[in-house]
């Protein structure tokens, strides 16, 4: 057994991924130094052939990683704040998602863009706080928010090997969990959930570090509700059959979802599993405020984060 974190298990899948592959390769500012701990020590395992530090300009070393892997290299793209993915929107939804597509299959665009640190974090106020992982997932683009070290392990390694372009969110508050790990680390399928804990009453879905709060309240809440942790791992394209699973044996449902209301993933669970699945309660979800711009504050910041209290309440609510 051996106790991983997750900002070292992102480490370890960007290590063996180069080993195993040539074509894979990781561009990014900083990414030599490795000063966001997932890309520390590869510059002087595999050269500046490979471990790319690139100038201060998103879009330009994003259009060469798209290039790079239309002419058949794995490029992953390390983006240091979430909010960065804006300048290169059009690039990632408009050109290398749709390539593969416009060209009938002909080409395809390996890219992985992975964004440690994503989402709340005290003090990062209102341009380095954004989770948009909703807009990729809107825009049919492969998205994935693992939740432990062995899933950003094995997520971020299947995202690395896919033929499309994959953005992995590693949220700020999952950077510092760490993991007893036994046996042989694994690639994770993108599109599989994962229930953390099984349950009888409530479908609890939590995305990302809000799985560790979502296990944390029904261990509070064990004597008078019981709740299944259900987390996606992918939010594009989405686990909906082990959902059903799930809401087949509880019938509730709460999602608890760090970004904001309007057209969050959050709101898009809700209303397939009012169409689709078997409810017995009006669901509840658990998001940051609609509009939420996070301010520098901590304390402000944290209010108009999604946190346990509202989960409790939520829990509660739904079971009504």
């Amino acid at each position: 057994m051996s106790r991983l974190s997750y900002t070292k298990a992102l480490n370890r899948a960007l290590g063996d991924a180069l080993a195993a592959d040539p074509a894979v390769c990781v561009f990014g500012e900083d990414v030599g130094a490795g000063l966001a701990g997932p890309t520390l020590g590869l510059l002087s395992r595999f050269g500046p052939g490979r471990v790319v530090d690139t100038p201060l300009s998103e879009q330009a070393f994003t259009g060469m990683a798209i290039g790079a892997a239309l002419a058949g290299r794995r490029p992953v793209i390390e983006f240091q704040i979430p909010s960065l993915l804006f300048l290169v929107f059009e690039q990632l939804v408009n050109q290398a998602h749709k390539f593969s597509l416009m060209t009938g299959g002909q080409a395809s665009v390996p890219l992985t863009c992975l964004v440690p640190g994503s989402g709340s974090r005290d003090g990062w106020a209102g341009q380095h706080s954004d989770h948009p992982y909703s807009l990729f997932a809107h825009a049919g683009v492969k998205t994935v928010v693992p939740a432990t070290p062995a899933d950003a392990y094995g997520l971020l390694l299947s995202a690395i090997r896919d033929p499309d372009p994959v953005v992995v969110f590693a949220p700020a508050a999952a950077l510092g969990v760490r993991e007893n790990v036994t046996g042989e680390l694994a690639p994770v399928p993108l599109g599989s959930a994962r229930v953390h804990r099984a349950g009888t009453d409530v479908t609890l879905v939590a995305v990302g570090h809000l799985v560790h709060d979502a296990l944390a309240v029904a261990e509070e809440l064990a004597d008078e509700i019981s709740v299944e942790v259900f987390d996606p791992r992918t939010l594009y394209p989405f686990d909906w059959a082990a959902l059903a699973a799930s809401l087949e044996r509880t019938g509730r449902l709460v999602v608890v979802d760090d970004s904001n209301r309007s057209c969050g993933i959050g709101g898009e669970v809700l209303a397939t599993a009012a169409e689709e699945m078997r409810l017995i309660a009006p669901p509840r979800r658990v998001t940051r405020p609609d509009g939420a711009v996070l301010p520098f504050a901590p304390l402000l910041d944290r209010a108009l984060q999604p946190g346990r209290e509202q989960v409790r309440h939520a829990l509660r609510a739904v079971m009504k």
